[in-house]
């Protein structure tokens, strides 16, 4: 593999400003975590504020993803506000996979702030992480969702029917992929 390097924070991109969760932005990500229409397709409900402290104190200890297995999740600032977040899961260093993810307010759907911000995680993923392959996956049903990893240029590789009891009905997931490579190329 090679080397891992991170990044200066905060990452800047056209609209918005990327960088690591602090303990202020409680209430901001108690906003979007404490919605059962935010939560819909996500493992979990609705967050008391309690479970937002420990997802926050989880967000804030890694700030790179120093070993397999660890969730980086930078807070996405648009106007000095932070609307959502976007995540790099680093999950496998021998073969250099990774997986991305975001979650935003509801009140700011449908202006590419997802896309614009999982831009920033794909190149992390690919120029300082150094992996070969990054997925990311959505229920089947979250057409907002899977449409934004097809604006990243990801492909679609798998659509699981059935494959879990997923919030009390049988789920289907949608699973998108995108190499070094072709990420490159895409450029």
């Amino acid at each position: 593999m090679g080397t891992v390097t991170k990044p200066a924070y905060p990452i800047r991109t056209e609209r918005l400003l990327l960088r690591p969760f602090t303990h202020a932005d409680h209430a901001a990500l108690h906003s979007w975590q404490s919605l059962p229409e935010v939560v819909r397709y996500l493992y979990g409900e609705a967050k008391t504020p309690e479970e937002t402290t420990e997802s926050l104190a989880l967000k804030t200890a890694v700030t790179w993803p120093a070993k397999e297995g660890e969730h980086l999740s930078l807070a996405v600032e648009h106007d000095g506000r932070v609307i959502g977040e976007t995540v790099l899961k680093w999950l496998n260093e021998e073969h250099r996979q990774g997986e991305i993810g975001y979650i935003f307010h509801p009140d700011h759907y449908g202006r590419g702030y997802a896309t614009e911000a999982s831009r920033v995680m794909l190149r992390l993923g690919f120029e300082n992480l150094g992996l070969h392959r990054i997925v990311a996956s959505c229920d089947a049903s979250n057409g907002a969702s899977w449409r934004v990893m097809e604006r990243l240029g990801m492909r679609r590789e798998a659509h699981f029917r059935h494959a879990e009891v997923f919030k009390g009905a049988w789920g289907e997931e949608f699973v998108y992929a995108i190499l070094e490579d072709e990420w490159r190329a895409s450029r």
